[in-house]
């Protein structure tokens, strides 16, 4: 909402007026058509091609989660982005995963963000991670008539739980319906096989530096298999976005990071053609 402040010098009474501290709660009282659920839409007139993002995973280790995407974003069976961004912090201590109509998901993203931060500066504490889940399965929620239309936003949700000491994974349906995944979990097109590498690959004990290699092997592995979910692509320097979250907050792994993890997983492919047959490192 646009604060005209330039006539009177003043904040709209809106503004200045307490209310809830959901900014979704108070854009969806002053201006409701703001919100992405609540724009009208035209007649359909068939299927809406627009870019989507594709495979998301998710893996716990100790001390923390780590939660990565591919870079490739598909317009039917075009490429439409190959180095498209697809995880984002949603928070000092959590990251949201977007698969589905990709301008739609950050937009999504962008507002879960300022959700977060509007209820901290409201209520000057930070939601618990299990409050994040539920506010973000409530956005998704709002969007169901744009996914009936073809324009679903299904993302993967990852945090550290300060008050549990440990990484936990939510994922969600177009209705919004939540879930806690355990260990491990995917999204996307390239979900079923990215799924399967990590299974074979998860163990409890991994350490990050492990947690990292694994799910890139599992975008490898998916990428391999789904013609939408791009792998790591030396020539043009384009390498899957990897972040982790501790105790010590969200880090996003550098460029250089990401390389040195996808070049030794290529490397170990030529070895191996079929997968790696043991242990991770």
């Amino acid at each position: 909402m646009e604060a005209n402040t330039r006539s009177t010098g003043r904040l709209p009474a809106a503004f200045l007026t307490p209310g809830s501290s959901s900014f979704m709660d108070f854009l969806g009282e002053h201006q409701p058509e703001l919100l992405p659920g609540r724009r009208q839409l035209p007649p359909m007139q068939g299927v809406i091609e627009a870019p989507h993002g594709t495979t998301i995973v998710a893996v716990t280790f100790p001390g923390g989660v780590v939660l990565a995407g591919d870079r490739r974003a598909t317009m039917g069976n075009v490429i439409a982005q190959r180095d498209i961004e697809k995880v984002f912090p949603a928070d000092e201590y959590s990251a949201v995963g977007i698969a589905g109509t990709a301008g739609l998901a950050v937009e999504m993203v962008k507002l879960f963000q300022l959700e977060l931060e509007h209820f901290e500066k409201v209520e000057g504490a930070q939601l618990s991670l299990e409050g994040k889940a539920n506010r973000l399965s409530t956005m998704i929620r709002s969007n169901l008539g744009m996914a009936m239309q073809g324009l679903a936003v299904v993302p993967l949700f990852a945090g550290f739980d300060v008050d549990r000491n440990r990484g936990r994974i939510f994922s969600y349906d177009v209705t919004g319906g939540r879930s806690e995944e355990h260990n491990f979990a995917a999204t996307g097109s390239g979900s079923v096989f990215a799924r399967g590498a990590m299974k074979k690959l998860f163990r409890d004990d991994l350490s990050e530096e492990q947690a990292t290699t694994l799910v890139v092997q599992a975008l490898y592995d998916a990428a391999d298999d789904d013609s939408a979910t791009g792998g790591p692509d030396v020539a043009r320097r384009i390498y899957p976005i990897i972040t982790v979250i501790t105790d010590d907050g969200f880090r996003r792994l550098t460029e250089d990071e990401a390389s040195e993890l996808s070049r030794a997983v290529l490397a170990r492919r030529l070895e191996e053609p079929d997968g790696p047959r043991a242990a991770l490192l």
